[in-house]
């Protein structure tokens, strides 16, 4: 599983026009299920998602998470997190999951991170439009 948090100010995502997702301070998280990733694998991400200090405390240093700040969570499908650019000019997607497995993962991931913080998300295999305001900018990649 892996996925990129962006430290956001703001977030949101659009499903032909209207916004079906947002969130405030705290992050937008985009997630991709690979082949053979397994539920523990899912609890385990959202859970370092969770606790990830990114967020800074009263002396300016990146030392909160955000539960710790009381933020909230954008969750965002992205299959090209599996892009294979090694060889050649276009990417391959073949290590992604399959569509229904994708979706059920991305969705346990939402839930579980949802126990700690509000998330809201986008449309699994939605064409959306995604917009934000990173803060700082502060971007971090996760796999697991």
């Amino acid at each position: 599983m892996r996925a990129v948090l962006q430290r956001v100010s703001e977030a949101q995502v659009r499903v032909e026009g209207d916004v079906v997702g947002q969130c405030g301070p705290g992050l937008m998280v985009l997630v991709c299920a690979m082949q053979g990733d397994t539920e523990a694998q899912v609890e385990k991400l959202a859970a370092k998602v969770a606790k990830c200090r990114i967020f800074q405390d009263k002396n300016g240093k990146m030392n909160q998470s955000v539960a710790d700040i009381c933020g909230s969570a954008l969750v965002i499908s992205q299959f090209t997190l599996a892009a294979d650019t090694r060889s050649g000019n276009r990417p391959g997607f073949s290590s992604a999951a399959a569509p229904e497995d994708g979706k059920r993962l991305y969705e346990l991931f939402a839930q579980k991170l949802g126990e700690v913080v509000p998330v809201q998300t986008g449309e699994f295999g939605a064409d959306m439009k995604v917009s934000l305001t990173n803060d700082g900018p502060v971007t971090i990649w996760m796999e697991v």
